[in-house]
This record gives structure tokens, C-alpha cells and sequence, in this order.
């Protein structure tokens, strides 16, 4: 009976210390994933290095009987895991074998942003709706022309008797001209108003670029926080596990029912070893003590160790369940983003969409200013501005020509038929008279008003130009602040997720040596999630002002 629950005790420690290990076997499996996507993802050259790197020199040592993998090799720093064994070398190739390929073959059958982005423009009704509008205005450039000449036709019921004959009709074609200069006025006012509307379709089609990336993003926060919570729920499992291992060795029903003998090489955590301890004593015979002592030793550690145990266990249980909610609510949430997606990409709401990758910091290449001259230089609204501006200019001056007479060309055909007189055929030939002709415009008031209505328009296209620049200039500046605060942010937080990370491991550490220090482990748990979660909201918040700052500057940011 003692070699019997000799062997259970060390069965539970030996569980307990397979438990702690295979938490930090996953960490070291996220910090490989997590650091090499980071480094190397959407890099195709990288990656083309990469697996040649893998396939002519990694899998030559592979071969090699006496193979051992040196983290120099891969460039990483693994010194602060502190439990690194020769056979976890190859165990550390193998995990990133298995998790590097998979992620070059499935990003070549994901669709990037681009893809959508090219997509949305095909389908979407509105970006369509716009161009068309650019279109109709367009075809205006080919309304200029010369008025229609006008052909008046008479005829007489009785023939009108004149000395030339007797005249049948009276034909008359003229066609009139506008005053030098007003048909090339009025393309280049309809010129420039199709160019307003084409900035105006150019505005749209950023603002649906920037919708779509916006919820891409989303997207991919959704998706990373999903991830990162099952992950952790994956720990507390784990730790539940871990937990209630503790919480048996500890419980007096196993721990005080037979003595247990220490073995040296052996050292058993919290109570149980206290108990096993006292029995020990109690049992030889060469230390006598009280017959109150072992009792009162072994029942009081072993009660208050086994509470402390169970109450470990329902801490980790409640952290579990508020997990649990969180993911259902984060899976929630990500079915009105994909319903959105597709929608303004002009699909079916449930057609599935391929996220390729995880999103990595980013760093732009350009300075501050820069960004804010180029967003001066190629907004489309400022450019339909100037467009509307010159096209008032143009309609000025059509008002001026307005001003001025129209002139006027024709020819006038009068068909002529003989009649006798005298008893002789006089007449009989037909007539044809050059005609000209000339508006005179001596109403001014109707000009004038037309002149003063294109200069106000143009003074009031003028202001609201300056005024959406300064609009533009704060729209910059909001957007920068938020992109620099994310850069901030995901500084710290990355620094703040490795230095949490170590605590676990030496919590974890502590915990497989002496059994306590468990609810440290569960706080240093909830703070590294908490930490995971805002870097990815820090990189989400720095992928929306990116994609913000490419609306307004209308081209793609320079990323370093």
C-alpha cells in the first residue's frame, strides 16, 4: 500500500510538471508563429530565400545523424527559455517546418486586398452609378456646334404675278453664327465640368476603397482576436488541468491515508509534502512526538492547501465561461462585417472571404508634410474644385459672347413660271438672292446678370475649395495623430507581451518547484491577453489611419 500511493504522488507531480511543460511548449510554438509571420510576411523574395534556405542547408543537417539546430541559425533569441534540450532542437525544426510551408501554399490561395479591391470597383453599383454620371457629362464636349440652319418654305395658292413671272414659291435657307470664340468657349466649359464629375467619380471610388479596407481590417482584427481567445482558453485549460492536479495531491483523502516515504531524489510541492513529511516521522520511531502533531500538521496544511486548490480551480473556471462569452460575442460580431464586405463588393452575403495572413506593423516612408502637400497635390475633391473654377471662367465668357451679335448667312430661291402677255412668253426665270443677317443684343441687363452669376459662382467654388483643404488639413492631422499614437502603442505593448510572457514562464517555473504562486499565474494569464488584444487594436488603428491617409491623398502610401 505504501509503493502504491508512492507511486500515485509521484504520478501527480510528474503529470503536473508534463502540464507546465506543454504550456510553454505552446507559448514557444506562438512566439515562433507570431515572430516569423512578422518578419516575413508579404515579402515574396523573402520568402523565396526562405524555403531555399530551408530546402538546400537546413535539410542537409537533417540528414545528418548528429543534427542539432542552432537558434542562430534562425536568427532568433531563445535564450530566456530556460528549459532548451538537445532533443528539443529537432522538435523546434519539425514546428517550423509545419508551421512555415503551410503558410507559403495557403497565401498563394488566399486573395490579397488588392484582389477585392479590384473587384469592388467591377461590381459596385455606386462606383458604376458615378461613372456613368462622368460618362453623360462627357458626351456634353460633343453638344457643341453650330446652331441648326433654318429653311423656310412658301408656297403661293395662286401664283403671285411679277415681272419676272408668275412666282410659285418662296425658298429660303439660312444659317446663323455664333460671335468668334463661343464654340470653343463652350468645350472648354464642358471639358472642364466632365472633369469635375470625373474627380467627383474619382472621390467615390476612394471612399469605397476606403470602406473596404476599413472592414478588411476589421476583418482581420476580428480574426486575430478570435484566434488569440481560443488561444488563451486553450491555456486556462490547461491551468485548469494543472490546477486540479495540485488540488488532488493536496486533498487529505490521498495525502493522509497511508504514510509516504520521501525519496531523495524526489521533491514533492505544497502540503503533500508536508504531510508526507510528518507521517514520515511518525512511522520510524526514532523521533518520537505528540500524538496530536501529525494530525493537527497534515489535516490543518492539507485543508487549507486543498481550499487554496479548489479555488484556483473555480477562479480559472469563471475566467474560462467570461472567455467563452467574449467568443461568442467576437463571432458574433464578425457576421455583420462579412456582410458588409460582400455587399460593397456587390456579392452574395454569405460568400466566403479569404484573409490572407495576419496584419504586421507598419512604417510609412514618407516625412509628415510630405504626405500633406501630396494629399494638397491629389485630392480629387480640390481638383474638381479647380475644375468647376475654370469652367465658371469659360461660362464668363460665353456670357460675354452672349453679348455680342450673332451673324447670319443665307440664300433666297424664288421659282418663277411664264406667262403670257402680248401674245408672247415673258419670264419664267427662276431667282436667287445671297442673304446676310445680324442679332442685335440691346437688352445688356439679361448679359451683365449672366457675367456677375459666373463670377459669384466662381468665388463660391473658390471658398469651398479653401475650405475642404482646411477640411483635408485636419482630416491629415487626426489621422497622424492616430497613426502615431498606434506606433506608440504597438511598441509598448509588444515589449509589455514579452516581458509578461517571461513572468508566466518563471511563474510557471516557481509553480513546478513549490505549488504556489498559482493565482499570479492567472493575473500574468489575463494581463497577457489583455496586452495581445490592444496591440492588435493598435495595429488595426494603424491600418485605418493608413488607409484614411490613402483616401486623402488618393494613391497608396510609400511603406518602408
Amino acid at each position: 500500500m505504501p509503493k502504491v500511493m508512492r507511486k500515485t504522488t509521484i504520478n501527480w507531480f510528474i503529470e503536473a510538471q508534463t502540464s507546465i511543460y506543454q504550456i510553454k511548449s505552446a507559448r514557444i510554438r506562438e512566439f515562433f508563429r507570431t515572430n516569423l509571420w512578422e518578419n516575413f510576411v508579404g515579402i515574396e523574395k523573402k520568402s523565396v530565400r526562405i524555403c531555399a534556405f530551408f530546402s538546400e542547408n537546413l535539410r542537409e543537417k537533417f540528414k545528418n545523424s548528429a543534427f542539432s539546430l542552432q537558434p542562430s541559425d534562425l536568427k532568433f533569441q531563445l535564450s530566456h527559455f530556460s528549459f532548451l534540450t538537445s532533443k528539443f532542437n529537432v522538435l523546434t525544426f519539425s514546428l517550423l517546418l509545419t508551421l512555415y510551408f503551410p503558410l507559403f501554399t495557403s497565401k498563394s490561395k488566399a486573395q490579397s486586398l488588392d484582389d477585392y479591391l479590384i473587384v469592388a470597383a467591377q461590381n459596385n453599383p455606386g462606383l458604376k452609378a458615378s461613372y456613368a454620371r462622368y460618362a453623360a457629362s462627357k458626351e456634353r464636349v460633343g453638344q457643341v456646334s453650330l446652331p441648326d440652319p433654318e429653311l423656310r418654305v412658301g408656297f403661293f395658292l395662286t401664283p403671285m404675278e411679277r415681272f419676272m413671272g408668275n412666282q410659285q414659291a418662296d425658298i429660303q435657307l439660312m444659317q446663323m453664327f455664333p460671335w468668334f470664340g463661343m464654340l470653343s468657349a463652350q468645350k472648354e466649359e464642358a471639358n472642364y465640368m466632365a472633369l469635375a464629375q470625373y474627380q467627383l467619380f474619382l472621390e467615390e471610388k476612394n471612399q469605397l476603397f476606403f470602406q473596404v479596407k476599413s472592414t478588411w481590417y476589421e476583418l482581420h482584427r476580428l480574426n486575430e482576436e478570435i484566434r488569440i481567445s481560443k488561444e488563451n482558453l486553450e491555456y486556462l485549460k490547461k491551468y485548469e488541468r494543472l490546477a486540479l492536479i495540485k488540488y488532488q495531491a493536496a486533498s487529505p483523502s490521498s495525502g493522509s491515508s497511508a504514510p509516504v516515504e520521501r525519496s531523495p531524489a524526489t521533491s514533492i510541492s505544497g502540503s503533500s509534502a508536508a504531510g508526507a513529511s510528518s507521517m514520515n516521522s511518525m512511522g520510524s520511531g526514532t523521533s518520537p512526538m505528540p500524538a496530536t502533531s501529525p494530525s493537527s500538521m497534515s489535516g490543518g496544511g492539507m485543508e487549507a492547501s486543498s481550499g487554496s486548490g479548489m479555488s484556483d480551480v473555480l477562479q480559472i473556471r469563471i475566467e474560462m465561461k467570461e472567455l467563452e462569452s467574449n467568443l461568442v460575442q467576437l463571432e458574433a460580431d464578425l457576421e455583420p462585417l462579412q456582410i458588409k464586405f460582400n455587399q460593397l463588393l456587390n456579392r452574395e452575403i454569405r460568400e466566403e472571404i479569404q484573409l490572407a495572413g495576419v496584419l504586421s506593423p507598419a512604417s510609412l516612408n514618407e516625412e509628415k508634410l510630405e504626405i500633406l502637400d501630396s494629399i494638397k497635390r491629389h485630392n480629387p475633391m480640390l481638383a474638381m474644385y479647380d475644375s468647376e473654377m475654370s469652367a465658371y471662367e469659360q461660362q464668363a465668357k460665353m456670357a460675354k459672347f452672349d453679348g455680342r451679335p450673332m451673324l447670319g448667312a443665307g440664300v433666297n430661291y424664288m421659282p418663277f413660271k411664264p406667262r403670257m402677255e402680248d401674245g408672247m412668253m415673258m419670264g419664267g426665270e427662276n431667282m436667287v438672292m445671297p442673304m446676310v443677317t445680324m442679332t442685335l443684343p440691346i437688352y445688356r441687363k439679361k448679359t451683365n446678370a449672366k457675367i456677375r452669376e459666373s463670377e459669384y459662382l466662381k468665388e463660391a467654388a473658390s471658398l469651398s475649395r479653401q475650405k475642404t483643404e482646411n477640411l483635408l488639413t485636419m482630416e491629415w492631422a487626426n489621422a497622424f495623430r492616430d497613426w502615431e499614437d498606434a506606433e506608440r502603442k504597438i511598441e509598448l505593448y509588444t515589449e509589455q507581451v514579452k516581458l509578461v510572457d517571461q513572468t508566466i514562464n518563471l511563474l510557471l517555473t516557481a509553480f513546478s518547484s513549490n505549488g504556489r504562486d498559482f493565482t499570479e499565474v492567472l493575473r500574468a494569464q489575463q494581463l497577457l491577453l489583455d496586452y495581445q488584444l490592444k496591440r492588435i487594436n493598435a495595429i488595426n488603428q494603424q491600418y485605418q489611419s493608413l488607409a484614411m491617409l490613402e483616401m486623402l491623398a488618393s494613391s497608396d502610401a510609400q511603406l518602408k
